[in-house]
């Protein structure tokens, strides 16, 4: 990689000549297929990535076995620092979607760098803040659509007609055609009686009466069932925003111990340099 290639990162815009020369000595170059693996989910990481051409889909696998993607990068895009930052395993895994060539910096040389440029270090920590909040952006619709569709597949027939039932029993609608029904089955059966015939239900319509007891015995259960299945819903979301938040906080945590030890680091340089 030429320093004029490596200033076309974000990243590195902002390195002087001897320390973009400095780290273009440090990199390596591999070209990779379409299809391939760059490194997967709980590999120990031992390099980072910058992308010279074509395109790397960073996804994780999903609790059903499912690929979700969380971005995909093109040229001038970076990837593969957390590990090296933390000494931890790969938190994703790594596909090349499109033919790429790549700039390697491994571990070593990565550390060393970053300890003489701290400059360039907050800059990674700014994208690892920003790659934080889009992949927690992600994460929130995604619980949010999965719980809908998990909650929709298990409904059967019977739950969909207390739904039904439940809407419309708790409307404006329910209670105009209710009121209507009862004074025509009043006035028809009182018009009969004013005419000398005999009612179906004459007064004080002991019919009707018992028709009314019936439908709330019948109604109330099937609206309760319905609004239990919306309270298990909510306490489904309730759960899932907790997850998120409890992941926002530890995420937060980590990301201020580093910058505590970049700190620490920058001011420990910073020191050096003055007795020298």
């Amino acid at each position: 990689m030429t320093i004029d290639t490596l200033r076309q990162v974000p990243l590195f815009e902002s390195l002087d000549n001897e320390a973009a020369d400095e780290l273009c000595q440090l990199l390596t170059s591999i070209d990779s297929k379409a299809g391939a693996f760059l490194f997967r989910h709980g590999e120990q990481g031992d390099a980072m990535y910058i992308i010279e051409r074509g395109k790397v889909r960073i996804c994780v696998q999903t609790l059903d076995g499912h690929q979700f993607t969380l971005t995909e990068l093109g040229r001038g895009d970076f990837f593969g620092e957390m590990a090296l930052l933390d000494g931890q395993h790969r938190s994703a895994d790594a596909l090349v979607s499109e033919d790429a060539r790549l700039a390697v910096l491994s571990r070593d040389h990565f550390l060393s760098f970053m300890r003489s440029n701290p400059n360039v270090a907050l800059e990674m920590l700014t994208a690892l803040v920003n790659r934080l909040r889009h992949t927690d952006e992600l994460l929130r619709h995604s619980t949010t659509r999965n719980v809908n569709v998990e909650e929709a597949a298990q409904l059967t027939l019977a739950d969909r007609a207390s739904d039904v039932i439940a809407e419309f029993g708790g409307s404006w609608k329910f209670i105009l055609a209710a009121v209507f029904f009862f004074n025509v089955w009043v006035w028809v059966n009182a018009s009969l009686q004013l005419l000398g015939k005999t009612a179906f239900d004459a007064y004080p319509y002991l019919m009707l009466s018992t028709a009314i007891n019936m439908l709330a015995v019948l109604q109330a259960p099937i609206i309760l069932m319905s609004q239990n299945r919306q309270a298990h819903k909510d306490r489904l979301r309730a759960e899932i925003d907790y997850q998120v938040n409890l992941k926002n906080e530890l995420a937060l945590n980590e990301i201020i111990e580093r910058l505590k030890k970049l700190e620490r680091e920058y001011l420990q340089l910073a020191s050096d340099k003055e007795s020298e």
